[in-house]
């Protein structure tokens, strides 16, 4: 496990890279926010490290002497743990870049539905974007991250979010915000069937 500081330094570092992530995976450091209008449940300070596309923020939880798992917050009012540190965050962002989707399609948080959804997302991943394994081993090269499959990826996710608790419910000035895990089954989606 790297060290949060450590990566968040050597992306600012390496402006392709950088370019890269934020452009083709949608994790931007560029979009970082000073988090003083959230705050966790627990009291436990956030970090806000880069936001996506949508205008969700991605965020450090606890502090630099502690193991910090990362917060995802949308900008649709959802927000969860997606990882135990920022090393596995970002080996989910560049394994499996359709995460958020997947978590849309879980039928409120149902593992085989998620996998059932990752078949599809991983077809349309590679109909919509056919260079996208060369750029999942450059980040993965770049920053000494695994390239693991995205069933194993999802599962992972899919704990993360499952075992985040109260403590660490996502809190801004619109107030709390609900799971990750979206209502719709894969069956949801016409293109899917």
């Amino acid at each position: 496990m790297r060290d949060s500081t450590d990566l968040l330094q050597q992306i600012s570092e390496d402006r392709e890279l950088a370019v890269l992530l934020a452009d083709v995976f949608e994790f931007d450091i560029r979009r970082k926010v000073d988090g003083e209008s959230t705050r966790l449940a627990s009291g436990l300070p956030l970090e806000g490290i880069a936001g996506d596309f949508t205008g969700g923020m991605f965020y450090l939880c606890g502090t630099p002497d502690l193991c910090r798992p990362v917060l995802y917050a949308s900008s649709e009012g959802d927000a969860g743990i997606i990882a135990t540190d920022l090393s596995e965050a970002l080996a989910l962002v560049a394994g499996f870049p359709y995460w958020r989707d997947c978590l849309k399609y879980s039928a409120g948080g149902d593992l085989s539905a998620m996998e059932s959804a990752t078949a599809f997302l991983c077809h349309d991943m590679m109909e919509n974007c056919p260079t996208i394994g060369a750029e999942q081993y450059r980040v993965a090269a770049a920053l000494g991250l695994p390239l693991e499959p995205p069933l194993v990826l999802v599962a992972r996710l899919h704990a993360a979010v499952k075992s985040a608790g109260p403590d660490f419910a996502f809190i801004d000035e619109t107030g709390e915000y609900g799971s990750l895990f979206g209502p719709f089954p894969p069956s949801r989606n016409q293109f899917w069937r």
